[in-house]
């Protein structure tokens, strides 16, 4: 692969006036990272985040963008608001001791931008650009390891890797989400940062953990973590699922079905891809060998529920986002029937929610292309679909929202305070109206609550 001739066009006038405010300012200035190495690549659309290198210090950054952010001043960066978005802009610098395995705790300045390139940690973001004079600056051999699909360690890997733990797990990020091999000097040397690894603060784990489950094949990035040592220390749950044997109906182990359900999740569904790494994480607890040889894994689902959850809580997701990763785990084992009747499909769509259908169509597609033996679509689903498009459309009640009574009503007609009781009685009704939607009519609920649920009788009875 040829890399792509740069033009200066593909730059944001707003970033161009940054760089051009620095040169004429008397600085050196130019396009580093990220951005640099996805325009060469020339494969993804323009990218979004932009970041200048400079010899000015962030004094003197500030003193030309009064309107900058300094929150990051101490290690040279200074964001600069533009038009194109925040512009980070870093002074050249190098770095020493590294004693949370993350930051570095002396920064120096420099004037000399290769100085500040051989400190990066990969050759492929370790080239420099100025697009106003056309020129790229490439000192440790990043255009060649582009052209070669290669991802390589600036300097010793070894160095690169303990001076911050999350630049093993960056490497993984990176070789599934270029689709790049890991060269071999550097692919050894990643297991051997194991401590550092495990001492880098979680949130910055989950960030790199989210942009690799945005990869076309996140499993080229577990791969790389497993088979370098590291795949336990951050996700426990899913190094215990490698060499797990399954059953007939499967082709894989867990471990390898989990990464090809991660595959064929959809890329633009973080929440599916999350619920699809997860889904199966329960099997091993749950694994039981019968006297045919052949295993079982009851309620795997529920086991696994909870283990999504706990991971998640480690890697300090939101909480809403770990709910809605939890929910999908639990419930994708359904076992559609089309024998189910009406009612079956609205206590389906109940348990699941509105908001949460698509998403759980999307793993059990997932989870059958992941299998290795079944066809893909499971047939079933379009039924299914069909039948729950039907059910919501006709805009029946689902939830106890949907009623057309509520807790006044309740306490009202039967004279009740507040409490317990009175959500009791509201999901009682909400199940046979579940039954037979005809029944979410005002005056027949409120009749309801009066002969079912007065003090004066004894317990519920049916409409009739």
């Amino acid at each position: 692969m040829a890399t792509r001739r740069l033009n200066s066009s593909q730059v944001p006038d707003p970033i161009l006036d940054v760089l051009r405010r620095l040169r004429e300012g008397g600085y050196r200035a130019y396009v580093i990272g990220g951005a640099t190495r996805e325009l060469l690549l020339g494969e993804r659309p323009l990218p979004k985040d932009w970041d200048v290198g400079t010899s000015a210090t962030p004094e003197e950054v500030l003193r030309l963008f009064p309107k900058g952010i300094a929150t990051g001043a101490r290690f040279g960066t200074i964001i600069v608001p533009t038009e194109a978005g925040p512009c980070e802009v870093t002074t050249f610098r190098v770095e020493s001791e590294y004693k949370d395995a993350r930051r570095p705790d002396h920064v120096t300045f420099v004037r000399e931008l290769e100085t500040d390139l051989e400190r990066r940690d990969f050759t492929v973001n370790a080239i420099a650009w100025d697009p106003l004079h056309d020129r790229l600056v490439d000192p440790t051999g990043g255009i060649p390891d582009l052209t070669s699909r290669l991802l390589r360690a600036v300097g010793n890997p070894l160095e690169r890797f303990r001076e911050d733990g999350l630049r093993p797990i960056r490497a993984a990020r990176f070789a599934a989400t270029l689709e790049f091999a890991i060269e071999e000097e550097t692919s050894q040397a990643l297991g051997q940062a194991r401590e550092e690894v495990g001492r880098v603060a979680a949130e910055r784990v989950q960030e790199e953990l989210m942009k690799m489950l945005g990869a076309r094949e996140p499993s080229r990035g577990f791969e790389v973590l497993r088979q370098a040592g590291l795949l336990g220390i951050w996700l426990p749950e899913l190094q215990a699922t490698v060499a797990v044997p399954q059953n007939r109906y499967h082709a894989y182990d867990v471990y390898f079905h989990t990464l090809y359900t991660c595959d064929a999740a959809p890329m633009g569904k973080p929440v599916v891809r999350l619920a699809a790494l997860f889904h199966d994480v329960g099997k091993p607890a749950t694994r039981l060998e019968k006297e045919d040889g052949e295993a079982t894994f009851y309620n795997h689902q529920f086991v696994g529920e909870e283990m999504a959850r706990e991971a998640m809580e480690r890697l300090r997701f939101s909480h809403d986002m770990t709910e809605r990763v939890a929910h999908l785990v639990r419930q994708h084992m359904f076992d559609y029937r089309p024998g189910w009747t009406d009612a079956a499909v609205r206590r389906f769509i109940r348990s699941v929610g509105v908001d949460q259908i698509a998403d759980l169509f999307d793993l059990r597609i997932a989870d059958n292309l992941g299998n290795g033996l079944k066809t893909g679509f499971p047939h079933y689903l379009e039924e299914l679909r069909a039948r729950v498009e039907a059910i919501l459309e006709a805009e029946e009640a689902l939830s106890v929202r949907d009623l057309v009574v509520d807790g006044t009503d309740v306490m009202t007609t039967l004279d009740i305070p507040p409490g317990p009781k009175v959500g009791e009685i509201l999901n009682q009704l909400l199940e046979e109206v579940l039954e037979n939607p005809s029944l979410n009519r005002r005056e027949t609920l409120l009749a309801r609550i009066r002969t079912g649920f007065s003090v004066d009788t004894h317990g519920s009875r049916d409409l009739g």
